[in-house]
């Protein structure tokens, strides 16, 4: 496949061709067998985190696919961030990923398309997404021309931090930021990131083991000359449906004299 797919779109094709028999004559129909397969990784998905589908395209033949076409739709609460093949273009909305071949497919060939995007946080799913191969050529064996895909979205968990006021001691600020679990999930791979403060002489702090309802307590030493403090915290593989409060601010009334 051209381009490691270089292939196919939906839309209106012209009336299916004739595949050429023995000898080049005309009239034998369902020349090439096209078969198309879709999955998403990984197998659960998660809100607000990244799933990727892979598209596997495959012509098993005899003959040649004249011009084919591939359509994927994803769903409505997957944000697509990239296709890996130039010739796939935007289909019907935002939700469609259309990738025409500039020439014929010979018999064998196969390709394939790869998809990255993020899980919307509302999203509930299941999330189905769908592939579909055509050509215009008849395809005599096209059960396996359409191809569907169904991922589970977890619950996630609702991560949250805090900042409490900040204290001076001799030359010493610092800054204590709560970060609590709302669930229902439990979260074993969080961090807080920091900006303007360091966490034990690090710009990043290691949230041990958190399960629903719990708080985890940090003390943060505020940077010399920083007028505020910024934390965000995050999970690598578990969801949040609500973003909004992963990150807190808050402004030093005097700048700060310490590391």
């Amino acid at each position: 496949m051209v381009a490691g797919v270089a292939l196919f779109v939906s839309g209106a094709l012209a009336g299916p061709a004739l595949a050429a028999g023995p000898g080049g004559h005309e009239g034998q129909w369902g020349g090439a067998d096209l078969s198309v397969s879709i999955e998403a990784h990984p197998k659960v998905a998660q809100p607000g985190q990244p799933l990727t589908y892979s598209v596997q395209v495959k012509n098993g033949g005899p003959g040649d696919a004249v011009l084919p076409t591939l359509t994927i739709r994803v769903p409505t609460d997957f944000q697509i961030v990239a296709v890996d093949v130039a010739e796939c273009q935007p289909g019907r909305g935002l939700s469609e990923v259309v990738c025409r071949s500039p020439k014929d497919v010979a018999a064998g060939k196969s390709g394939g398309v790869v998809i990255t995007g993020v899980v919307r946080p509302s999203a509930l799913g299941p999330l189905r997404a769908q592939a579909r191969l055509t050509s215009e050529v008849l395809d005599g064996h096209d059960t396996d021309n359409e191809a569907e895909s169904v991922t589970k979205v977890d619950e996630g968990a609702d991560l949250t931090v805090r900042l409490s006021a900040a204290r001076r001691s001799g030359h010493r600020t610092t800054v204590h930021a709560a970060v609590r679990n709302r669930g229902p999930r439990v979260v074993r791979d969080a961090m807080v990131f920091v900006d303007g403060a360091r966490c034990g002489g690090r710009t990043g702090c290691v949230v041990p083991t958190i399960r629903p309802g719990a708080t985890a307590w940090f003390r943060l030493a505020v940077r010399r000359g920083e007028r505020a403090v910024t934390a965000i915290v995050r999970s690598q593989g578990r969801g949040d449906r609500h973003p909004a409060n992963n990150q807190a601010s808050m402004k030093l009334r005097d700048r700060a004299a310490s590391r």
